[in-house]
């Protein structure tokens, strides 16, 4: 299992289109994803232990966002046949246990992943009313582990920002996960 930490963010970069199926039978596109004030895509998994140690924070921080205007899309980008518990059922069981408020969609071509430069899980990528990027950073302190309950919750606080003035934290941690398990391109 290879850790990988993410890049800086590329302010301003637009996100980009896609429509992938989403474990509630619906084929979600970015449009559909988007809030009034923002939109947090992030490439996450089941198997992963660095989404795993956050995963109930993050559905908690997500519906926080939601009232603020900023919608959320997860997606899966990993080869499941590498990792069953990242199967698309798998998928809709993970969705339905931790009542995810958010699409969560399946990159099987991995495309959507690649398009938007994605290296790890979790990857968070934090788009304004403009779809334009303002945050590339982490969720919180957790790594494999997660970290106590009063630490700084980074990816609230930048996307709460965003909301309020259409701009991110010039000052970003990075996220850091395992690496997006890419299929091999014979």
């Amino acid at each position: 299992m290879v850790s990988l930490e993410t890049p800086v963010c590329e302010f301003d970069k637009p996100a980009v289109d896609f429509a992938l199926p989403g474990v509630d039978g619906k084929t979600w596109t970015l449009a559909d994803c988007r809030g009034e004030k923002g939109l947090l895509v992030m490439f996450i998994c089941n198997h992963c232990p660095y989404v795993k140690a956050i995963r109930e924070r993050l559905v908690r921080d997500c519906k926080s966002l939601k009232e603020q205007g900023v919608n959320t899309v997860a997606i899966m980008s990993n080869d499941p046949s590498l990792y069953d518990e990242d199967s698309f059922e798998n998928m809709r069981k993970v969705a339905q246990e931790y009542g995810f408020s958010f699409p969560y969609l399946l990159d099987e071509t991995q495309s959507v992943a690649k398009a938007y430069g994605a290296v790890c899980t979790p990857d968070f990528f934090g788009y304004n009313a403009e779809l334009k990027l303002q945050y590339r950073g982490r969720f919180d302190a957790s790594r494999k582990e997660t970290a106590p309950e009063d630490v700084r919750r980074d990816l609230l606080e930048a996307m709460s920002q965003v909301a309020e003035s259409g701009n991110g934290p010039a000052e970003q941690i990075p996220s850091m996960g395992c690496s997006i398990k890419w299929k091999d391109e014979d």
